[in-house]
């Protein structure tokens, strides 16, 4: 018999961002949050970390980064191919960062049901974790503060 295989998924938001401008870094409350993630992903080990390519997600996910920049992958929600992605990390654990818009709409193509949707201007604290077990989709959403 096959080993069972499982794949998470736990997908967040940027964080806290310092102004309203094309590409902005995070803002203090940003940074904060920034170092939040790090300690509440501390005992996870990541197969791979996937950003966008702007500052503001990329400052999210440098504390969990540091020092392991091999862990690093840039990736563009417009043309992410979701069953080349699925294959690509079958088995793994993978944490993506991406935007208020972008990650509800990659969730719900990987969980292939229309269950989640934009992330409201203000909400920074979105956990979306989804497990992948045989032909198993088990999604949640938790709210941190």
């Amino acid at each position: 018999m096959g080993q069972n295989t499982f794949t998470q998924y736990y997908f967040i938001r940027h964080a806290e961002k310092a102004d309203s401008s094309k590409n902005p870094d995070l803002s203090e409350k940003g940074l904060e949050r920034a170092q939040e993630w790090k300690t509440l992903f501390s005992e996870i080990n990541f197969d791979a970390v996937y950003s966008t390519d702007f500052n503001r997600t990329l400052q999210t996910i440098q504390p969990i980064v540091e020092g392991n920049n091999q862990l690093l992958k840039i990736y563009n929600p417009k043309m992410i191919d979701i069953e080349a992605f699925k294959k690509e990390t079958h088995g793994k654990t993978i944490l993506i960062v991406g935007h208020s818009n972008t990650i509800p709409n990659m969730i719900n193509q990987i969980i292939k049901e229309n269950k989640y949707t934009n992330i409201e201007e203000n909400e920074f604290g979105n956990l979306y974790i989804v497990t992948l077990f045989e032909n198993q989709i088990v999604s949640q959403l938790l709210h941190l503060k």
